[in-house]
């Protein structure tokens, strides 16, 4: 593994924006399932959402430096864990939820909590959690990382499509009915087939690096939702609102992470394929885990 810090993926400025391009459509067919009632029905009964968003933006960035201490893997990949622990929710969690028997509401909700909070939280969980970790505190130095940049970055790619999405639902209501399952398997079938191209692009490096980082990744991945469900039971929540909270924590927003690798990393190798590999993963994991759910009864 002493050679991955030293690989970095190539990826140029058109598709850069691409990525951005894609990763903002993707947020758009999210939102079309929001609208403002939900943000008033978590104003009511908001316990389930503050449960669920410490589980996503301080218990699963705390589980990951402590597998990062606890494993010492090499730097680049820690800080590609840790970038991607402190993303928000990605885009299958709903869908993934519902298959479980989750509280969909309630993740819908936290992916729209989520989404808005990361323009400060993530930056903020990034500059903390990798100053704390030696070797991942060099990398933030030598990148010279700029919290509002990166703010700037999230805010454009996810807030702007959510409001759109969900001005569009508010207005259009029936027209986004019509779209919005085409469109939420459109955008993610997109986004996996642009993983898939830049890699290939990428493969003789993606080769070199992946074998070391998948265990890690998996490992990772599975305690994102082992941690998203013992808080959500300490919490108290129902076996439902457990569920979606598990599914959140565990289904991170790998596409975001790649962008702010490729934007302010510089491609850095083993962030650049740790974040593939989660966004690769954790739609595995996740269909596994809502199949697991599914045919668990939840108690009257």
């Amino acid at each position: 593994m002493n050679g991955i810090d030293q690989v970095t993926l190539n990826f140029d400025a058109g598709n850069l924006k691409l990525l951005n391009a894609i990763l903002a459509v993707v947020m758009f067919s999210i939102a079309l399932d929001l609208r403002f009632d939900d943000f008033r029905r978590v104003a009511r009964g908001p316990k389930p959402l503050i449960v669920g968003l410490t589980s996503q933006f301080v218990v699963l960035p705390a589980l990951t430096f402590l597998m990062i201490v606890a494993l010492k893997p090499m730097p680049s990949v820690a800080m590609g864990l840790i970038l991607v622990a402190a993303c928000p929710g990605g885009n299958i969690s709903n869908f993934m939820t519902h298959r479980a028997k989750g509280n969909v509401a309630l993740s819908v909700s936290m992916t729209a909590f989520a989404t808005v909070a990361a323009i400060i939280i993530t930056p903020a969980n990034i500059a903390f959690w990798g100053n704390l970790y030696g070797p991942t505190r060099e990398i933030l130095q030598r990148t010279e990382i700029d919290p509002v940049a990166v703010a700037i970055t999230v805010g454009f790619m996810l807030i702007l499509p959510l409001i759109l999405g969900m001005f569009v639902n508010a207005r259009f209501t029936r027209f986004a009915d019509r779209i919005r399952r085409p469109m939420q398997w459109l955008s993610m079938a997109i986004f996996v087939a642009f993983i898939v191209v830049a890699l290939a692009a990428n493969w003789d490096n993606f080769l070199q690096v992946a074998g070391a980082i998948i265990g890690l990744v998996i490992l990772h991945n599975a305690l994102a939702f082992l941690g998203g469900y013992f808080t959500a039971t300490a919490g108290g929540l129902s076996e439902r609102d457990r569920r979606s909270v598990t599914i959140e924590t565990g289904i991170q927003n790998s596409g975001l992470g790649l962008i702010l690798i490729f934007a302010f990393f510089g491609g850095l190798g083993g962030m650049a394929v740790a974040a593939a590999l989660w966004g690769i993963w954790h739609a595995i994991s996740g269909i596994a885990l809502a199949a697991f759910f599914a045919r668990r009864e939840i108690p009257q």
